[in-house]
């Protein structure tokens, strides 16, 4: 996993470059935590995973490694923070300079909207009834999922 990898912000481009599906990473980047959400091969649902306490780069990608190992990952789809009006700002910039530093890892890598992504979540949550102490301990999986699904859905429907 030595050599670089695809980055985009194209569905098409994405599929294309995972011709034959395979078992998807989804992450949410924050400032102090990265949530982790998984799919399955077919892309056909995301799951929550775990949320990870941010720290070094380098330690961060050995835990995403291992995950990745672990899961038989063949992609990553990365939440890209827009503005509402659709502009990057200095959050989009840090998503984009984190998948350049997970592009050795040699998977491609689709950078997704995920404007919308904490407040689908969190809806969810709450539609389960789950204490506000939970809500805030699942969060950043749980946005990760709903930006995967919405990866997936794209990916796998075609609404590209």
């Amino acid at each position: 996993m030595a050599e670089t990898a695809l980055i985009t912000t194209s569905a098409l481009d994405y599929r294309d470059a995972l011709p034959d599906a395979g078992a998807l990473l989804g992450l949410d980047l924050g400032t102090q935590t990265i949530g982790t959400a998984f799919c399955d091969a077919g892309w056909q649902f995301a799951s929550p995973g775990k949320t990870i306490k941010r720290g070094k780069f380098g330690a961060d990608r050995a835990l995403l490694e291992g995950l990745i190992r672990e899961r038989s990952i063949r992609g990553i789809v990365i939440g890209l923070p827009l503005n509402m009006d659709g502009s990057e700002g200095p959050r989009s910039q840090s998503s984009r300079a984190y998948a350049r530093n997970l592009s050795a890892l040699g998977l491609p890598i689709l950078l997704w909207d995920e404007r919308w992504s904490t407040m689908g979540a969190e809806r969810g949550l709450l539609a389960q009834d789950m204490s506000r102490a939970k809500r805030a301990e699942r969060i950043d999986s749980a946005a990760a999922a709903v930006i995967l699904q919405g990866a997936i859905d794209a990916l796998a429907g075609g609404f590209i």
